[in-house]
């Protein structure tokens, strides 16, 4: 009898203990041109968005990409192109996840995707301001929040500052790249 409890009592110790190593949001930090910025992702909320969006990360995937679609006082989005424009070739669509009660507010990072809602790649956004309208409501898929920043707010605003321009047929292209030098887990 004392050894079945000792024995449950590890078990529960053990499941405890992985749950609390599994419960720590993963850290992301993108070095890009104009500065650093950190993120904290939400796999407890968007595991599907956050696995997706780990794996090119670990890859190298989105070394050297640029933010190729930059809106003052709307968004920057990156994870697409390379200096060149040149496209990336990504990984197959995901399931969007946009039900999960996180919202499109400033400093949170998004999933960009095409008018299909279960078509999300690679590619990403941060919002630069209040995006209600990006949200999930009933009979209107929204765009995945997956994430925040929690550090490098004022790099985000000086990209969203950036000036704009039209080049290979794509509109609010930085004038001057913006590139993602780097995209490593945080230790």
């Amino acid at each position: 009898m004392i050894k079945r409890m000792l024995g449950t009592i590890c078990a529960l110790v053990a499941l405890t203990a992985s749950m609390g190593a599994g419960a720590a949001n993963e850290r992301v930090v993108l070095q890009t041109s104009k500065g650093t910025i950190e993120l904290e992702l939400f796999s407890d909320k968007a595991p599907v968005t956050v696995a997706n969006f780990l794996k090119y990360v670990d890859s190298g995937y989105y070394d050297g990409v640029i933010f190729h679609r930059v809106i003052e006082g709307f968004m920057i989005q990156a994870g697409g192109y390379d200096t060149k424009l040149k496209a990336r070739v990504a990984n197959p669509a995901i399931v969007n996840e946009s039900k999960n009660g996180l919202r499109n507010t400033k400093g949170t990072i998004s999933m960009a995707r095409q008018s299909a809602p279960d078509s999300a790649t690679a590619q990403f956004f941060i919002n630069v301001a209040d995006n209600s309208e990006l949200d999930f409501h009933p009979g209107r898929p929204g765009y995945t929040v997956f994430g925040q920043v929690t550090s490098g707010m004022d790099v985000v605003d000086a990209i969203a500052a950036v000036k704009t321009g039209s080049a290979a047929g794509m509109d609010d292209v930085p004038v001057e790249p913006v590139v993602i030098v780097s995209a490593r887990r945080s230790k």
